[in-house]
């Protein structure tokens, strides 16, 4: 990811870079993905400056995502400003109100940002339809594009936001991979594999490191068994208090909320 940069367009003169997305999004899709956005440290490190700008690449076929994400960063963030970008102009348009806050905004473009420098950008359910490469090299696009100390989120979740899993990034490539799921309807860890991110699903087999964590998530899932007499909740955090080899970065209360974070180093492809 390191490497010169290149230079600035003026904001919303950049080619747009990408090809649009099926536009599947439902309210509340993405909570989860906000919620812990709101509360990990590197993401508030990047936007704890004047006027941090988000970017919300690629929302979709409606804004509702776009407007939860502004109004779940504004109290924790205040001065933060929040740009859907789509390469669709139909649903720019679509997504233009005639009146919105002056902190809320819409526009097209794609992975060259529209020539913005964000220190956020969320890019969920954009990279799915993508082949590895492809998706890989989109990252190094963002991550080039991001003002300093900038993060990229990148991601997927199923389509009502009960499962997802993301990788964070900065301009030196990826620092973490974060799972997710709704404890009320998670049969097994293993579900978490269909919702692996573009750059991890491929190699979810034998031999790499992301099929070793679902294995033993997995396994330490089925030793905790005895604690679903309690809730699902209290068997998770077991199993994730239960994997000591992986340096486990979420705390204990980020596991009751359902969330498993670990170093990006454990988890990349060989």
């Amino acid at each position: 990811m390191t490497g010169a940069r290149r230079p600035r367009l003026a904001a919303g003169r950049a080619r747009a870079l990408g090809v649009p997305t099926r536009g599947t999004t439902n309210p509340n899709r993405l909570r989860r993905t906000d919620r812990w956005l709101c509360a990990d440290p590197t993401v508030a490190a990047a936007l704890t400056v004047p006027e941090p700008l988000v970017i919300d690449l690629g929302y979709g076929a409606g804004p509702v995502t776009t407007v939860e994400l502004a109004a779940r960063l504004g109290p924790r963030f205040p001065g933060v400003r929040v740009v859907g970008l789509e390469i669709d102009p139909e649903r720019v348009a679509a997504a233009m109100p005639s009146a919105r806050p002056p902190w809320l905004d819409f526009g097209r473009g794609g992975f060259e940002l529209a020539g913005r420098r964000p220190h956020l950008v969320r890019a969920m359910n954009v990279l799915r339809q993508y082949d590895e490469a492809a998706a890989l090299a989109a990252w190094s696009e963002v991550c080039a594009r991001l003002a300093p100390g900038g993060v990229l989120v990148e991601g997927t979740c199923d389509e009502i936001g009960r499962i997802g899993s993301w990788v964070l990034l900065d301009a030196d490539g990826p620092i973490s991979l974060t799972l997710v799921a709704a404890m009320a309807h998670l049969d097994h860890p293993r579900s978490l594999a269909e919702r692996l991110p573009k750059a991890l699903i491929h190699h979810n087999v034998p031999d790499q490191p992301i099929h070793r964590l679902l294995s033993d998530l997995g396994d330490a899932w089925d030793r905790a068994a005895a604690l679903a007499v309690f809730s699902p909740r209290q068997r998770w955090m077991a199993a994730c208090a239960g994997l000591v080899d992986w340096r486990v970065r979420s705390d204990v209360r980020r596991h009751r909320l359902g969330e498993l974070t670990v170093p990006w180093d454990l988890v990349a492809p060989r």
